[in-house]
C-alpha cells in the first residue's frame, strides 16, 4: 500500500490506504495541517455543503499554511488537498457504515434461510425502499418461494405465511389491494367465512368498487365463478345492504362473457394488486424476443459475444450529480435484472425514448468485472407491453 504522506499511514492503514469515512477526513486534516478538532469538523461540513465557496476559500488557505508548517508544499500539498476534496463528495460516517453492514448481513442471512418470511416482512412494510412489490415478488419466485393471490376466506389484512414451516407459501394480504385499506381488510378477515359477494356487502359493508377490486385480484375465486362474472355482478351484489331484505337481490348471474387474454389478466392484476403472481407481460412476449435474438438477463454471464440485446420493464432511472452526465437504468425481465449505463452522449441521443417508455429493448456492450456485469447502451427502442409497473426514478 502507498500513502500520499507518511503521516496518513496510521489513519488509512485499516482501510487499505483508501479514505472511506468522514472521521478519517478530520484525522487527516489534524495530521497533515495541524487543524484542531473543531477546525477539522468545520472543514468536513464545508466540503460536504453546497455553495460553501467562501468557507472553503478560508479553510483552504488555513489548510495550506498548516501543511507548510509540516514541510508539505507544492505538488504534494496540492495532491493532499485535492484528495480530501474528492473524498468529501462520497465520504460518510463510520457509524453509518457499521449500521449498514449489519443490516445488509442480517437481511442477506434471513433472505437465504427464510426467503418466504423475508418477502412477507418486506411486503408488509410497504411503501419502502428501492424495489416495488412486483420486483420483490418476482425475485422471491425465482428463488423458489410460492406466492398466491389474496382470498377473502383465507387471507389476513397483511401478507401471511401458510403451510409447512420449512417450506411455507406466501399469501398476499387484502389490505394492500386497490382501495381496500387496513380498516376494511380487517372487517373482512374478522367476518370470515363468507358465503358470497352479497354477504360481504351486508356484513363487511363492502361497496361495488371494492367487489370489483376483489374480483380482479382473484380474492373471490373461492365462490366458483369467473373473475369477469364477479366483476359484472358487483353492481347487483352491492345492492344487498343491511337495510334491505336478504336474498332479494337480482342480477347476480352474469351472461356468458369472453375469457380474458393473458395480457388482460396481467393488466387486471396490476390494476388491483400492483403486481402479478403469475406470468408477467415480459414473459408473455418472450417468443417474440427470442426470434429477435434478445438475451435473457439470466443468460448474460454466459453470453459469448460482448454485444447483446436485452429487454425488460424499466424499474429505475438514476441521474446522480457525481456521474458526469451518465444515467443509470435498470431493466427487469422474467429471469432477473440488467444494469444499464448511458454515457452522456448516448443519453442525449436516446433520452426521449429511454425516459418515456416503460419497457425497452436495448443493444449495447457488456462490461464484466469482479463478478458484476453492466451493459453500456448503444441503441434503444420501446417495447410495447401494455400494463407494467411504473418505474421508480430518482434524480
Amino acid at each position: 500500500m502507498t500513502y500520499l504522506h507518511p503521516r496518513l499511514e496510521p489513519i488509512l492503514s485499516r482501510t487499505l490506504g483508501v479514505p472511506l469515512f468522514q472521521e478519517q477526513l478530520m484525522e487527516m486534516a489534524v495530521a497533515v495541517a495541524g487543524f484542531s478538532p473543531a477546525e477539522a469538523d468545520e472543514l468536513r461540513q464545508a466540503m460536504a455543503a453546497k455553495r460553501s465557496e467562501l468557507r472553503m476559500l478560508k479553510l483552504k488557505s488555513r489548510f495550506y499554511s498548516g501543511m507548510a508548517s509540516n514541510g508539505i508544499t507544492g505538488r504534494d500539498a496540492d495532491q493532499l488537498f485535492d484528495a480530501l476534496a474528492a473524498f468529501a463528495n462520497f465520504g460518510f460516517p463510520e457509524s453509518h457504515s457499521v449500521s449498514f453492514a449489519h443490516l445488509v448481513y442480517c437481511s442477506a442471512w434471513i433472505k437465504f434461510h427464510y426467503p418466504a418470511a423475508f418477502l412477507v416482512s418486506l411486503l408488509n412494510a410497504q411503501p419502502l425502499g428501492f424495489w416495488s412489490p412486483q420486483s420483490l415478488v418476482a425475485d422471491a419466485k425465482r428463488h423458489g418461494v410460492r406466492v398466491v393471490r389474496p382470498d377473502v376466506n383465507r387471507s389476513g389484512a397483511q401478507a401471511t405465511l401458510e403451510g409447512e414451516r420449512i417450506d411455507p407459501t406466501v399469501r398476499l394480504g387484502l389490505g394492500a389491494l386497490r382501495g381496500i385499506g387496513t380498516e376494511l381488510a380487517t372487517r373482512i378477515v374478522e367476518g370470515a367465512p363468507w358465503r358470497g359477494p352479497e354477504d360481504l356487502v351486508r356484513r363487511a359493508r363492502v361497496q361495488q368498487h371494492h367487489l370489483e377490486t376483489l374480483a380482479a385480484a382473484g380474492a373471490l375465486d373461492g365462490f366458483g365463478t369467473s373473475r369477469r362474472a364477479q366483476a359484472w355482478a358487483a353492481g347487483a351484489a352491492a345492492q344487498g345492504t343491511p337495510d334491505r331484505l336478504a336474498g332479494v337481490v337480482t342480477g347476480l348471474v352474469a351472461p356468458v362473457l369472453p375469457v380474458p387474454t393473458e395480457m388482460e389478466r396481467v393488466a387486471d392484476d396490476l390494476w388491483a394488486m400492483g403486481l402479478t403472481t403469475e406470468a408477467t407481460a415480459i414473459s408473455l412476449v418472450r417468443e417474440y424476443l427470442d426470434e429477435r435474438g434478445v438475451t435473457r438477463a439470466s443468460a448474460l454471464f454466459a453470453a459469448e459475444s460482448s454485444r447483446v440485446s436485452v429487454a425488460g420493464v424499466v424499474t429505475h432511472r438514476q441521474h446522480p450529480e457525481t456521474a458526469k452526465g451518465a444515467v443509470f437504468l435498470n431493466l427487469e425481465d422474467e429471469t432477473g435484472h440488467v444494469n444499464v449505463i448511458f454515457s452522456k452522449g448516448a443519453w442525449a441521443r436516446w433520452r426521449v425514448i429511454a425516459r418515456s417508455s416503460r419497457a425497452l429493448v436495448i443493444r449495447g456492450s457488456l462490461q464484466r468485472g469482479q463478478g458484476t456485469l453492466v451493459l453500456t447502451a448503444e441503441s434503444v427502442e420501446p417495447l410495447h407491453l401494455g400494463a407494467t409497473v411504473p418505474s421508480r426514478d430518482w434524480h
